[in-house]
């Protein structure tokens, strides 16, 4: 693990001498182009449900500020969970609801992993000069979508499953080696959005249930 940093440079630098610093061009519209992807998830996809469900937007987002940074901070979903259940807890969701939806999204809803795994995927053909039919693209994105359900929620997890989707699509892996130069900054975004995206579906799910705000305890 220590060494991986040095093994990682080497590569970057090995391609960039190969094939020049225009090599890096590609990889900027990529981070680009994902956080362009994850801006307009949050704006077309989550405000609308949000809104659909009645949060109070600037009280949620004052509330789910902090996890989402963390997890922005750490690229890790597992670090923000005490934190994130501490908060929508005070937000007004039931306990129970939240410790169900949230350990369970952190598995299985994965918004911004599978945002991320399509685009880096797509990538490597675009780099290996292929050309696919519309219906090798929709395989690939179904694909993906199925095995982004239980990618690990720590640092570097979703490379493994573009790695492994790349392999059973017989893609080269040269370009998949370009992708550790910006992995990082990309981890960071796709991380936010999956905490968020949960967070949402949390509040979603206790106005589902009628159970938003919560209703306050009383002893006997």
């Amino acid at each position: 693990m220590f060494a991986a940093p040095i093994g990682v440079f080497g590569a970057v630098a090995y391609t960039v001498g190969h094939l020049g610093v225009g090599v890096l061009l590609p990889l900027l519209k990529l981070l680009a182009t994902m956080y362009v992807a994850l801006a307009f998830f949050i704006v077309c996809v989550l405000l609308p449900i949000a809104l659909g469900a009645r949060i109070p937007i600037k009280r949620f987002i004052n509330a789910v500020a902090e996890p989402v940074t963390i997890g922005f901070a750490t690229a890790s979903s597992e670090a923000t969970l005490p934190r994130a259940i501490e908060q929508l807890e005070s937000f007004g969701v039931p306990r129970e609801i939240v410790a169900f939806v949230l350990p369970t999204g952190y598995s299985f809803n994965m918004d911004g992993a599978s945002l991320y795994q399509s685009l880096a995927l797509f990538f490597v053909v675009q780099a290996a000069g292929l050309h696919l039919s519309i219906g090798q693209q929709v395989l690939m994105i179904l694909t993906l979508l199925i095995s982004s359900k239980g990618t690990a929620g720590v640092a570097r997890a979703s490379l493994l499953i573009v790695f492994g989707a790349a392999t059973s699509f017989h893609l080269p892996m040269e370009p998949l080696f370009l992708l550790f130069a910006i992995d990082q900054l990309m981890d960071m975004g796709r991380t936010a959005v999956t905490v968020l995206g949960n967070c949402v579906a949390c509040v979603v799910i206790a106005r589902w249930e009628g159970e938003f705000p919560a209703k306050p305890t009383t002893s006997s």
